[in-house]
């Protein structure tokens, strides 16, 4: 009997220790694949060869974005390009065959998908660059969303003309870039109105450099570590406002050539009114640009406890993310990275420095054998508690004939956010299914108030995970639409408070994960709660806008309130 009476008191503690973190019990959620249903064929196109050339196995991005404003969220692919087998000196990568068009798909009302890249003038086929990642932000505050490629030997932006086609405007608007661009935000860094853009590059590579790396035997060449070439400079654009940006890199501070850049990020980590800068460096030191608020950062990355993990040691930074994963109110940073790394996740001290919670929080017990690419820390059951989700896959496709425990495709990740620790979740087959995962987009593509995914797998089909139950908890949906500040309210801080105590901060931002741009609108899982109390936005202009009892199961559109 006293073991019972003691097991009945555990059960009833761990009970009460659920409600303390939990706003309601997990309702059954799963991920369907609903790719081939809905009508997204595409084909992630890397042109492999025996040459092992790097760029094959780092792409490829999605965007998830409404670019004719129907209310449905259409789906946005970069892919490869033609590369010799060796590739011929001074050659560059060749578009020109359909099969490695860049995609856009356009959602229909019936909720399936239809080509119309060349209708809408994106194949990127006149562009001999081998396409990696894509941002979307409306750089010209004219309602429409605009897209930006990024890629090996050059950059491209599209215009978006607002009657379903686009305009290749990046001579003039100045913002081709050059070398190996990986992935792009756009942000308003000094609240002029006007959205900017961030662009990460990877390495100082070509074809001509390329390396032999793996055993002297076939079938074992390997793509080369990061640590074989030298480093380039990030490079910032700042919006003139008349369709044309400048390169204010070295301006600004943020042209350090020590960096190996791939994933980058958002968000206001201190609360001054000005976005800071999150760059996922791959094997050398992560950066965290601090925003000066004068037009200037300051790298403060070692300083603030995110350059490297808790031994001192750099690891592998590919994707990333810049989110409050415990409702404190404080943008936490979480890092995707290589098998036997542990994916890093980084708590905001909230006095200008982080403390590396990795393995406290369960995050390093259950991504030590993955290698992770893009990640997005959301909610997929509404319960008011931010979950993580990662693209996986090695980068190495040889890496069983080196490392048997280890695999080259792996199921994506999906772990549960139990009030602060995570706990991983297989939630259908999806979760079970390998892919060489990389870019990953998120958004509600149906608008049933749970969010989706979408995935980019190198050199294979792409995945499209539809959330089945998710929106069994109450949830909220927000647009923010700019006046004095940018219009699609990129930079803004939401504040949402239910009636039962639980309180979530957002920040309005596509740029997540590695690669890809997600949908601007915040899905706000509400649990129980049918009302939010309190909505708070604080806009990028500074005005602050309050809504109070406001009804879920609703998408919200809020208009900055210009006195």
């Amino acid at each position: 009997m006293c073991k019972c009476l003691h097991a009945c008191r555990s059960i009833i503690a761990l009970a009460l220790a659920g409600c303390l973190i939990a706003a309601t019990p997990a309702p059954e959620v799963q991920f369907t694949d609903v790719t081939q249903g809905v009508g997204i064929a595409f084909q992630h196109e890397n042109s492999a060869t025996s040459n092992k050339y790097l760029i094959e196995t780092m792409g490829g991005g999605v965007a998830l974005l409404d670019y004719d404003n129907d209310g449905r969220l259409d789906i946005f692919f970069t892919n490869g390009a033609k590369i010799g087998d060796p590739m011929p000196s001074g050659k560059m990568p060749d578009k020109s065959d359909r099969k490695f068009w860049n995609r856009l798909y356009h959602q229909n009302a019936d909720g399936t998908f239809t080509d119309v890249t060349e209708k809408a003038g994106l194949t990127g086929a006149q562009q001999n660059y081998y396409a990696m990642g894509v941002a979307v932000g409306d750089y010209d505050n004219d309602g429409f969303e605009d897209i930006y490629v990024t890629g090996y030997g050059g950059n491209t932006l599209y215009h978006n003309n607002g009657n379903g086609t686009f305009t290749d405007v990046t001579k003039t608007a100045g913002v081709a870039a050059g070398g190996w661009s990986a992935s792009a935000g756009f942000f308003d860094y000094d609240n002029d109105g006007k959205l900017d853009i961030f662009v990460t590059r990877y390495l100082d590579w070509s074809f001509k450099t390329n390396r032999y790396c793996g055993e002297q035997k076939p079938g074992y060449r390997a793509y080369c570590h990061p640590d074989n070439y030298d480093g380039v400079t990030n490079i910032l654009y700042h919006n003139n406002g008349d369709g044309t940006f400048t390169d204010v890199s070295q301006k600004a501070g943020i042209a350090n050539p020590s960096g190996k850049g791939l994933g980058v990020t958002f968000a206001d980590y201190d609360g001054d009114g000005f976005t800071d800068v999150f760059v996922a460096n791959d094997s050398v030191q992560c950066f965290l640009y601090h925003n000066n608020g004068n037009g200037t950062f300051r790298e403060v990355g070692l300083l603030a406890g995110v350059g490297y993990n808790e031994d001192g040691k750099a690891f592998a930074g590919m994707g990333a993310d810049f989110s409050d994963f415990d409702n404190d109110g404080r943008p936490d940073v979480v890092v995707t990275d290589l098998s036997n790394e542990r994916y890093m996740l980084f708590r905001n001290n909230g006095d200008g420095t982080f403390r590396d919670v990795t393995n406290a929080s369960g995050v390093g017990a259950a991504t030590l054998a993955f290698s992770g690419w893009s990640t997005h820390l959301f909610d997929f059951d509404n319960d008011g508690w931010k979950d993580i989700f990662v693209a996986q896959g090695h980068v190495m496709d040889t890496i069983q004939l080196t490392s048997p425990n280890l695999k080259y495709m792996q199921p994506p990740l999906l772990l549960r956010n139990e009030g602060g620790h995570f706990k991983r979740v297989i939630l259908g087959p999806a979760f079970q299914t390998e892919w060489a995962g990389r870019g990953a987009a998120f958004g509600d593509i149906d608008n049933d108030g749970d969010i989706d995914v979408v995935m980019s797998n190198v050199g294979q089909k792409a995945t499209v995970l539809r959330n089945d139950g998710g929106n069994r908890n109450n949830w909220l949906g927000i647009t923010t639409i700019g006046k004095k500040s940018n219009r699609d309210g990129i930079g803004s801080r939401v504040k949402v408070v239910s009636p039962s105590g639980l309180t979530q901060y957002f920040t309005v931002n596509t740029a997540v994960g590695y690669q890809s741009a997600s949908d601007k609108r915040l899905i706000v899982g509400l649990g129980a709660d049918s009302t939010a109390k309190l909505v708070e936005i604080r806009w990028p202009s500074g005005i602050v806008q309050r809504l109070e009892n406001v009804k879920a199961g609703q998408m919200l559109k809020v208009t900055e309130a210009v006195p």
